[in-house]
């Protein structure tokens, strides 16, 4: 199958080695291509109010992964305790033994963006280092882990605001996990990691250029190609674009295409890159006149300008500014819809498609569409399945490792992981 972005994706991979790399498809990958998700503790219970959807153990397409995190295990201020705390921990074994009955590899997620506090700390010097292994491996044979997925948000570079921080995060992570490695339970792992779009962040504040020693500790890293855009952003923009070489300058933010360029470039192989895909939006309070292109009634606008003052609400799911986050700060609406909601809330039909209702469109570049409700100037930046389908081609044809879904409770009646497996090729009608 030929990618719709084979022209543009030349053009910019020509620029880089990566070109001389993916011209020849690299053999097929043993193991398989991991077809992986994260499933989200806090979604498998009712602890949230009525009418929000729980997503548990039964709700897993379990045939259709190779590979699923559960989330999150966090590092804590004692470098010798992970706690699962918030995460629903009493299902952490169902989910394991489901796990191995069908066949797919148990992992736990670490850290994630309210959990990364204290992964500096815990890296920092070479006793904690050696503490941190110790209750690491300890969790994994408690549990009867397959691995841990890393997902550090970041090294030696601010998340969610009050993490830990250190110059020599990246280099001691590095000592870290090669430690990690020589432990005899370590060493048979699966170690990934979930990673920013570019290279871990160097002692001089810049995104490493040499980072193939992770290659050989790492089994695959997962680039989180989304929230590219968000409320943050100085305009709408799409999530979680796969290719934005032909967008303006200023609407350069990143995508899957650069991505992986900028990974392999530092030294990682193809086929160590999983690419992280989203099974949810991000809306933006947008208003009638900016919503769409100068002169037009219908074409939604691309890059239209939105109220910073307005965080809307999103789905049943979305944070809502009731409690603090991990840092102590209230949280504003995160404004995200999960690709369920826009179908439960009409904004698509059941199987995923447009409707006459709503005003749309379908960015070519970004390979992403929008949905415009104009009564409550509402913009929503998601994918669907035309945009995952075009993802499992950029996959396919560049010998990628696979993929990794966050969430798997997000999609909808496997509309989103049946689009993606279909074109990277895990399925013989493809």
């Amino acid at each position: 199958m030929v990618s719709p972005l084979s022209s543009a994706l030349n053009s910019i991979l020509s620029l880089t080695i990566l070109l001389s790399s993916v011209t020849a498809r690299p053999a097929p990958l043993e193991p398989p291509l991991i077809s992986a998700t994260w499933i989200a503790g806090w979604h498998t219970s009712s602890n949230d109010p009525p009418p929000s959807p729980v997503f548990d153990l039964g709700n897993i397409s379990w045939s259709k992964y190779t590979d699923i995190y559960y989330s999150f295990a966090v590092p804590t201020a004692n470098t010798s305790v992970i706690s699962l705390d918030g995460s629903a921990p009493d299902l952490l074994p169902s989910f394991v033994e489901q796990a191995r009955s069908n066949g797919v590899n148990a992992h736990v997620a670490l850290g994630g963006w309210g959990g990364s506090q204290y992964f500096s700390t815990a890296i920092g010097s070479a006793e904690n280092r050696t503490l941190f292994v110790k209750a690491l491996i300890e969790f994994a044979t408690n549990y009867s882990l397959d691995g841990i997925n890393f997902d550090w948000e970041y090294p030696n570079s601010q998340g969610i605001g009050c993490n830990v921080v250190n110059k020599s995060d990246t280099a001691n992570f590095l000592s870290f996990l090669q430690e990690l490695r020589a432990d005899p339970v370590g060493k048979n792992l699966t170690l990934s990691a979930a990673t920013a779009i570019t290279p871990f962040m160097d002692a001089d504040d810049q995104a490493s250029t040499n980072v193939s020693a992770f290659a050989d500790v790492f089994d695959y890293i997962a680039v989180m190609n989304y929230d590219i855009w968000g409320s943050w952003s100085a305009s709408v923009g799409p999530n979680a674009p796969l290719n934005d070489t032909c967008a303006s300058p200023d609407n350069q933010q990143g995508s899957a295409v650069s991505a992986v360029t900028a990974w392999y470039t530092a030294g990682i192989p193809l086929n160590k890159i999983v690419l992280g895909v989203a099974s949810y939006g991000h809306s933006f309070s947008v208003n009638k006149t900016s919503a769409f292109e100068s002169g037009s009634t219908t074409q939604l606008a691309a890059y239209p300008p939105f109220n910073k003052t307005d965080f809307p609400l999103g789905d049943s799911w979305d944070n809502s500014a009731v409690s603090p986050d991990a840092c102590g700060v209230l949280e504003t609406n995160g404004g995200v819809f999960d690709f369920w909601s826009l179908i439960k809330r009409g904004y698509l039909t059941a199987q995923g498609n447009f409707t006459d209702a709503f005003s749309h469109r379908y960015d070519e570049c970004s390979q992403t569409p929008y949905v415009y409700d104009a009564d409550n100037e509402l913009m929503i930046a998601f994918d669907n399945a035309e945009s995952f389908a075009a993802k499992g081609s950029f996959i396919r044809e560049y010998g990628l490792a696979g993929f990794a879904m966050w969430e798997a409770g997000g999609d909808s009646k496997d509309i989103l992981l049946d689009a993606i497996r279909a074109t990277a090729g895990f399925d013989s009608d493809c």
